[in-house]
C-alpha cells in the first residue's frame, strides 16, 4: 500500500503569524507586570515614607530631624550589613557543602559487599560501645540433645519390604502396629 503524504494542519505562515502574536501578547502582558510593580513599589515607598515638611522650621528643628533621619539610616544600615552577612555566610556554606559531595563522589567506589560473620556479642559491643557489658550467648539456651539417646529411639532395621507389607496387611498387622508403638515406652 503506498504511504500516503499527510498533509500539515497548519500551514507554515499561519504558525508564523500564531507565533508572533503570542509573543506581542507575552511582550504586553510582561509590561503591564512591570508596570504594576513600579506602581506598587511607588505606593508601598508613600505609606512608609512621609513627605518632609521643612519650610518654616528653625534652625534647631532641622537639626533635629536630621538627627533622627541619620539615625534610622544607621538601623537600616545595620540590618542590611547582618543580612548581607548571613547571606555570605549560607553561600560559603553551601558552597563548601557542594564541594564535600563533589569530593565524596568523587573518591570513593562501594565495594563489593562480602559476608562478614559476627558473633552476637561482638554486635552489641559494636552497637553499644565498650562500656556496655551484655553477653548474649545464644547457644547455651538452646536444649542439648545426645546423639546416644537419638540412636536408641531408632532402631535400624534393614529387610526385604515386601515381607514387612505383607506381615502387616490386613487387622493383624495393625494390632502389630499398635503393640510395637507401646512396647518401646513401657520398658
Amino acid at each position: 500500500m503506498p504511504e500516503v503524504e499527510r498533509k500539515p494542519k497548519i500551514t507554515a505562515s499561519r504558525k508564523l503569524l500564531l507565533k508572533s502574536l503570542m509573543l506581542a501578547k507575552a511582550k504586553e502582558c510582561w509590561e503591564q507586570e512591570h508596570e504594576e510593580r513600579e506602581a506598587e513599589k511607588v505606593r508601598y515607598l508613600a505609606e512608609r515614607i512621609p513627605t518632609l515638611q521643612t519650610r518654616g522650621l528653625s534652625l534647631s528643628a532641622l537639626q533635629d530631624l536630621c538627627r533622627d533621619l541619620h539615625a534610622k539610616v544607621e538601623v537600616v544600615d545595620e540590618e542590611r550589613y547582618d543580612i548581607e552577612a548571613k547571606c555570605l555566610h549560607n553561600t560559603r556554606e553551601i558552597k563548601d557543602l557542594k564541594l564535600k559531595v563533589l569530593d565524596l563522589r568523587g573518591k570513593f567506589k562501594r565495594p563489593p559487599l562480602r559476608r562478614v560473620r559476627v558473633s552476637a556479642d561482638a554486635m552489641l559491643r559494636a552497637l553499644l560501645g565498650s562500656k556496655h557489658k551484655v553477653s548474649m550467648d545464644l547457644r547455651a539456651n538452646l536444649k542439648s540433645v545426645k546423639k546416644e539417646d537419638t540412636e536408641k529411639e531408632r532402631p535400624v532395621e534393614v529387610g526385604d519390604w515386601r515381607k514387612n507389607v505383607e506381615a502387616m496387611s490386613g487387622m493383624e498387622g495393625r494390632k502389630k502396629m499398635f503393640d510395637a508403638a507401646k512396647s518401646p515406652t513401657s520398658q
